[in-house]
Parts: structure tokens; C-alpha cells; sequence
């Protein structure tokens, strides 16, 4: 028997987050089985903690979705570091937790009562291919125009990023096929509003394009994106999954000792716990 926790991340309001199912002890295990348990649960993601492998990590983490294995996903990261630190985890240095993960070292704190992980690097970043911006827009349903930027901001997954003119822009998309891209779509919210942006967020899988409800990695590629490119300001929020239903928010701040690294914060909530059968 393995221990087992669902843990519902970036929620504003109880059950208004993104799950993520965590086994916390995965050792022994095959990719198979882990993929085929992913695949059972058919949440956007499901991770494995195993012992880390790497000088300075607390564990080791392998995050799948119902189709493939990713290196790194937002989402994931929090959830299971909420969960390893409920089922008794001790970080080895102070209180900030390092996961081992695919795309490699990633912190774990504590931001304004809030669980954050330090944003990774960008793996790919530069303007969009505008072969690949055609058909992307033509995907999503976009005219041309309608986009106003467009960018690679792939930090692990894959993501490419559209900027649009408003929120209500944003939530208009409605998605087709995307040639197997991860894509997100984000435009400014109205002032005066909590969160400064809306976001939306699309990946492949078997049986087509999918919606995420809430997505830590894209925030993190977005803030370096959008904050370079002078659109946002560190601090600020940005809200997700309103097109399903849910009440995401997703907190990004930056580091007070690199002015140049993001933090990605959102509030997490153990919703069942209880042992698997594997």
C-alpha cells in the first residue's frame, strides 16, 4: 500500500483549484505502471515522490499526464510539496523545500502564506515562427489581428504564448487542433480588478486539445515574458479557469534577493488522502 493524497492548488475558494493526485511513496514503481495510473486518474497531471538522486534535493518528483511525462509542471510542483511536507517531509536546509524534478533543482517556499516555487529558466524563448503563429491562431480561432504579440516561453513543457487586447478576447477562444503544441493565451483584466490578467491555457493529448484549469509553469514563463516586455509589474495576479469554472489565481512576485527571478504562489488544500493499491 502506497500513501496517497488529491491536492487542489491555485483555488481561490475551496474546490475551485487545479487537482493533482501525489503518491509519496512511488519507489519501485515502473514508468509504465506510473503512466498507467495517470492515464486511471485523468487529472492534467499525477506525480510520483521517489528518494532525490541529486546533492541538495528533499526528493525526487516524475509528473505525468493521462498521455506523457513532463520535466517540470507548476501545478505538480505544489502539490507535492504540500503533500510530502503533510505526510511529515523535512526539509534539509531551513524551511524552503528543493525538488528534483526533470528540468532539475526547483525551490519550494513559503510567499505571503502561500506555497511558491522559483520559476526555471526558459529553455526556448524569442518571437513565434509565423508559420507556427498562422497556425496556432487558426487553432484557437483567432483572427490574425487579434493577437497582438506572440512568443516562445517554454520553461519544460513546451509553451508558446499569445498576447491579446482584453480578458474577454481570452475567454472567446475556443480551440481546435493545435498541432500538438502547449499553448496560452493572456490579455489585461479591467483595472481596479484583483487580478491584473486573464489566462488560458491548452495541451495536447490523445484524444485531441485540452484546457488546463490552472497552470504554474505558463505564469512563470508569462511573468518573464510579460515583465520584460513592460505589459505587467511584479507584483500581480493572474486569474484562470474562469472559462471551466473555477476561481484560479495565480500569485507572482519576485525574489527580494534576484530581482530577476519569479516566484509562482497560489493557496493549496489537501482534499482526500488515503492509500493506493499498487
Amino acid at each position: 500500500m502506497r500513501r496517497w493524497r488529491q491536492v487542489d492548488v491555485f483555488g481561490a475558494a475551496p474546490l475551485a483549484g487545479n487537482p493533482v493526485a501525489v503518491v509519496l511513496d512511488a519507489d519501485g514503481l515502473s514508468t509504465g505502471q506510473m503512466q498507467a495510473l495517470a492515464r486511471w486518474t485523468n487529472l492534467s497531471e499525477t506525480t510520483f515522490v521517489l528518494p532525490a538522486t541529486e546533492p541538495g534535493a528533499d526528493y525526487r518528483v516524475r509528473i505525468f499526464t493521462p498521455a506523457t511525462e513532463l520535466p517540470f509542471a507548476g501545478h505538480p510542483t505544489l502539490g507535492t510539496a504540500h503533500a510530502w511536507l503533510e505526510a511529515g517531509g523535512q526539509p534539509s536546509a531551513g524551511t524552503e523545500v528543493v525538488q528534483q524534478c526533470g528540468a532539475g533543482l526547483v525551490r519550494v517556499r513559503r510567499v505571503d502564506g502561500r506555497a511558491a516555487f522559483a520559476g526555471p529558466p526558459l529553455v526556448r524563448s524569442g518571437p513565434l515562427e509565423q508559420a507556427v503563429r498562422d497556425e496556432v491562431c487558426t487553432g484557437l480561432g483567432l483572427a490574425p489581428r487579434a493577437v497582438l504579440d506572440a512568443a516562445w516561453v517554454d520553461n519544460g513543457p513546451g509553451w508558446l504564448a499569445l498576447w491579446v487586447a482584453d480578458a474577454q478576447t481570452v475567454l472567446a477562444v475556443r480551440p481546435g487542433q493545435l498541432g500538438g503544441r502547449y499553448v496560452g493565451v493572456v490579455g489585461p483584466r479591467p483595472p481596479g480588478d484583483l487580478a491584473q490578467v486573464e489566462v488560458r491555457a491548452f495541451f495536447p493529448t490523445a484524444a485531441g486539445t485540452a484546457e488546463d484549469p490552472v497552470t504554474g509553469s505558463l505564469n512563470a514563463s508569462l511573468a518573464t515574458w510579460l515583465t520584460a516586455g513592460g505589459r505587467v509589474r511584479l507584483p500581480y495576479v493572474a486569474a484562470q479557469g474562469t472559462a471551466l469554472g473555477r476561481q484560479g489565481r495565480v500569485y507572482l512576485t519576485a525574489d527580494p534577493d534576484d530581482g530577476e527571478a519569479v516566484w509562482v504562489g497560489g493557496d493549496t488544500a489537501t482534499v482526500l488522502a488515503g492509500t493506493l493499491a499498487l
